[in-house]
């Protein structure tokens, strides 16, 4: 705080604001809001809410999406249309026995336990993990919007009771983030992005730019499976799809 009052040289920097703001939230300190928006104001975000460092000026930016808005609905259908097949090669490799599910990494658990089964990370196909859910990644293969999404990755996720994610944004406005839920408790499941909450519902798919702070509960009575699916933001040309850097 007192090197970003003093304006020296180098104080001015986006990834100060980022982090102190994440630090205070996560003490519950509502004064987060204060650095995001001197942040936002110092040009190094692209509003309070949309804190991500790795942008492309001049992309469409809204917490939520429609299918039709991104122009994936094929992808979209073609998600909704297989979802059980989606769900059924997710619970077999979640089972006890077998599991290939590792621990969410990032530091965005408040508390609780929360899993991910990753078969395209930064554009790459993960071939083991494949190799235990072959129809979901077949499936795929037809959809480089997603695929080859070097910002992104394609993942089951598995969240247990008593679970909260902190309110965190992602890394970069490059990308908008599918949720297919696959198994949805009746109640107790909720995901807020920016000032508006939603659930989840199996076979359907939500989408949101998670360059906009988002959080996350899980306070069911049994787990949560979604299938989520990055794509590249539709407005990126061609060319940028080519040669930014991964993420």
């Amino acid at each position: 705080m007192e090197g970003l009052e003093s304006g020296d040289p180098g104080t001015d920097d986006g990834r100060f604001y980022f982090h102190l703001g994440d630090a205070l939230q996560r003490i519950g300190d509502k004064e987060a809001y204060k650095w995001y928006e001197l942040g936002y104001q110092r040009g190094h975000f692209a509003s309070v809410w949309q804190r991500s460092l790795y942008n492309v000026k001049g992309l469409k930016a809204q917490p939520w999406w429609t299918a039709r808005e991104t122009g994936y609905t094929e992808l979209v259908k073609s998600l909704e249309k297989n979802w059980k097949l989606i769900r059924d090669e997710g619970l077999d490799v979640m089972d006890k026995k077998r599991s290939l599910f590792l621990p969410e990494d990032e530091n965005l658990r408040e508390k609780g336990d929360w899993s991910q089964f990753t078969l395209w990370q930064q554009g790459r196909k993960n071939e083991n993990a494949c190799k235990g859910v072959p129809k979901t990644c077949a499936l795929l293969e037809r959809f480089p919007e997603a695929t080859g999404c070097r910002r992104g990755q394609i993942k089951y996720s598995v969240m247990l009771p008593g679970t909260h994610v902190w309110p965190h944004t992602g890394p970069t406005n490059c990308r908008l983030r599918m949720h297919l839920g696959l198994v949805i408790p009746k109640e107790g499941c909720r995901i807020r992005c920016a000032q508006e909450n939603r659930t989840w519902e199996e076979g359907k798919v939500l989408i949101f730019d998670d360059s906009f702070e988002h959080e996350v509960w899980q306070d069911a009575e049994s787990y949560r499976l979604i299938f989520i699916v990055d794509v590249w933001h539709p407005e990126l040309t061609a060319q940028q799809r080519r040669t930014l850097p991964a993420i």
